[in-house]
């Protein structure tokens, strides 16, 4: 090997993230000191953001499996069966340091590489979707930052050609400092047809595909796993620049090469670029990799090796072919205009060797790199003490409302209840031509291509819940997750997810991701909704001057069901005027962390509101059954607000107004209580929905009567649908207008 390298001190081996007793399991490992490009890449590889060391023990303990799960995690993405041969592959990833230092690219990249995910494991893409966690809207920074990342979402999936049909955007001071954003695709592929990453056969070609190497994104994964100080700007060029019409040119490509027989593994390279692809496709087949670095197709010059392996340029590939396979492949990259070179070739080595200009650079054992990382078990704080370091204040007395439409009002334009219009028009939701429900309802719904049969597809979590009790926020993460699937009628199916937390080394926050984890966990044990893929982003916080601190633990959920027939579907809007409305759940009464009492007392108090999984299922069971028998002309679940938002909500979708009957005290208005759902019918329909509810134990409640063009209370008094309207589509372009 190579002499002339860098000597690596304490401070090098800190640079690249590795605490001392790291360093001394790399040199265990290696049974000497590793040179710069050894450490590089054992500092990538045993980075938070791809070894998931602080997290990874917790994480086994999550439900996977199901009779329709095909691949559960440990691959690009989660596989589940849609029938008919068909298979939805699906996953949610994080890019959320990057999109707070340059929000464009962070955004763009963020949906480049997880669309990524899924097609590299056969599936054409079919759907996007996001979810966005931004700071105070006064922020002096926020403005740019929704801008950027808006743009970057819209500008990278509108010219890919994959539709953006839906989402989440929170606010809370708690983001200022570090951002969220999270992206999820959902892509189709025949259930024989599906390709993995693990790499086999002695002697079998390595080639790259698609864009060349250059230095942007040098550091990316290193950098995604620590929080921010105040040099956040920079690390700018560690974010990674991205170009749509290439994703587009390598979609279509890899595609085309999976029709034939003629790759044996594929991978993504996303985080960590060449090493991550290069290393997880080895391990996970048990072989050993060489690579000759000099065919790596690059567009700098003078690149080193440590630099071609810790790139992250974008929309690139690492495939194995079968023997004498390349000049086929190679015909189809050429002809799709990208880069396509045979770069090394599968050993039995068991150890990555990397040749540059004649000499070995690097020559790591495999078995380190992947199956021996770093695994903690870190310390987290007992719940008792969390509750006392939360100090999140008990509810107490609270003044009751004393005009329950001026508080609707207020509600109806607040940044969490807000419409999102703005930004999902800046979206191409209609792309491909197979959206049959666009943004602004409960789930999203796309045609699966050339039959009736639709994907339901939803992004949900309620940080502020997270907060004040890990435990039930993560279940209430998953069971809206599933109420939203349900209330459009389709079967849920599986879950991915992306865990946003802020220091693991820190106790109260290892007892925040601990407890997310275990409340989602019974959830989706309970409601037969298996996790199949997900991500896990960490040190979440900045220490950045008018930064916030931490993040809120954020769990976003991304789950999808099964529509047999997109023709029998439910859309929140009112359909006529003369139906009933009717409550599903009962009355409410939770206003502890309510947007109510945050929007109109100023004050985040009070316990989470709990979530009853028996009830959840029990509940949804009965709206899907309502929904599939014609029986609800709308439906919608109650979230963020409670019922009277979530009626005012299917008002505004419809232009029909209502008679309320939802009662006249805040709690009964705007109580957050969960596991409930409004439905229209018509009174001939009410009258058997009711009936069926008797059978079944379910408690109805009557909550008025759709008519009018105003919401109107039985005090007598109304507010008109255009007031409310006003408020609830003014704050984004209110917010926006000054924009830079």
């Amino acid at each position: 090997m190579s002499s002339t390298v860098p000597q690596i001190t304490p401070e090098v081996v800190a640079e690249h993230g590795l605490s001392p007793e790291e360093y001394d399991r790399v040199l265990n490992a290696l049974g000497r000191e590793p040179n710069l490009t050894e450490l590089g890449i054992f500092s990538v590889m045993w980075s938070e953001h791809c070894s998931y060391k602080s997290s990874k023990i917790h994480l086994m303990k999550l439900p996977t499996k199901g009779p329709q799960v095909i691949c559960g995690p440990g691959e690009n993405a989660g596989v589940v069966d849609i029938g008919d041969g068909q298979a939805a592959i699906f996953k949610m990833e994080s890019h959320n340091h990057p999109s707070y230092i340059e929000p464009y690219q962070g955004a763009a990249t963020g949906v480049g590489g997880i669309l990524r995910d899924v097609f590299t494991m056969g599936a054409r893409p079919v759907a996007n979707m996001n979810a966005l966690r931004f700071g105070r809207p006064d922020h002096p920074k926020m403005r740019h930052l929704i801008s950027g990342v808006v743009r970057g979402i819209g500008g990278y999936g509108n010219c890919v050609g994959v539709p953006t049909i839906g989402g989440e955007v929170n606010f809370h001071p708690a983001y200022d400092g570090n951002i969220l954003v999270n992206a999820m695709t959902v892509g189709v592929a025949d259930t024989d047809k599906i390709f993995y990453s693990a790499a086999s056969g002695i002697g079998n070609p390595i080639v790259y595909v698609g864009s060349k190497t250059g230095r942007d994104g040098i550091h990316g994964a290193t950098m995604a796993s620590a929080d921010f100080g105040d040099d956040a700007d920079a690390k700018r060029p560690t974010v990674q620049v991205g170009d749509p019409f290439t994703e587009k040119l390598l979609i279509e490509a890899c595609l085309e090469l999976m029709a034939s027989d003629a790759i044996v593994a594929i991978q993504d390279m996303g985080a960590a670029g060449l090493t991550s692809s290069s290393v997880e496709m080895a391990s996970k087949g048990g072989v050993g990799i060489q690579l000759n670095m000099d065919d790596v197709p690059q567009r700098e010059t003078g690149m080193t090796t440590y630099e071609m392996m810790l790139s992250e340029s974008q929309e690139r590939m690492l495939m194995v072919l079968k023997p004498g396979r390349e000049a086929f492949a190679e015909a189809i990259f050429q002809k799709w205009e990208l880069d396509f070179a045979v770069i090394g070739h599968v050993t039995d080595t068991g150890r990555m060797v990397l040749i540059h200009k004649g000499e070995t650079v690097c020559d790591i054992p495999l078995a380190p790199l992947a199956d021996d990382a770093p695994l903690y078990d870190r310390p987290s704080m007992p719940k008792d003490e969390y509750k006392i370091w939360s100090k999140v204040e008990p509810l107490g007395e609270i003044a009751e409302s004393a005009d329950i439409g001026a508080d609707l009002v207020t509600l109806m334009g607040s940044p969490d209840i807000a419409s999102r219009r703005w930004i999902w028009e800046q979206y191409d939701h209609m792309v491909g031509a197979d959206t049959v429900q666009r943004p602004g309802g409960d789930a999203a719904v796309v045609r699966v291509h050339g039959s009736n049969k639709g994907i339901a597809i939803s992004t949900d979590c309620t940080p502020r819940y997270c907060y004040a009790d890990p435990y039930e926020g993560g279940k209430q993460a998953i069971a809206e997750c599933y109420r939203n699937l349900s209330a459009v009628g389709a079967t849920p199916l599986a879950v991915t997810n992306c865990l946003n937390f802020a220091n693991p080394q820190r106790p109260e926050i290892m007892a925040q991701l601990t407890g997310c984890l275990e409340g989602m966990g019974d959830a989706c044990r309970a409601l037969d909704f298996p996790i199949v893929s997900g991500n896990v982003s960490l040190y979440n916080e900045s220490k950045a001057t008018g930064g916030g601190s931490a993040i809120l633990p954020t769990p976003a959920i991304g789950g999808i069901g099964l529509l047999t027939d997109v023709d029998v579907m439910a859309t929140v809007a009112f359909k006529n005027a003369g139906e009933q409305l009717i409550l599903i759940g009962g009355k409410s009464s939770h206003l502890g962390q309510s947007i109510w009492l945050r929007e109109v007392h100023g004050r985040e108090a009070g316990d989470a509101p709990s979530v009853d999984l028996a009830q959840e299922r029990k509940h949804a069971d009965f709206v899907r059954g309502l929904v599939t028998d014609g029986l609800a002309s709308a439906v919608h679940d109650v979230s963020d607000g409670g019922p009277l938002v979530a009626a005012t909500e299917m008002a505004l979708a419809s232009g029909i107004g209502f008679v309320s009957l939802l009662g006249q005290t805040a709690g009964e208005a705007f109580g957050e209580d969960q596991g409930r759902y409004i439905v229209t019918a018509t009174n001939e329909n009410a009258a058997i929905i009711r009936q069926r509810a008797e059978e079944e134990d379910i408690v109805l409640l009557q909550a008025g009567y759709t008519c009018g063009t105003v919401i109107a209370f039985d005090k007598g008094y109304s507010i008109p649908l255009a007031d409310l309207r006003k408020a609830h589509e003014g704050f984004f372009p209110a917010l926006m207008d000054s924009e830079l």
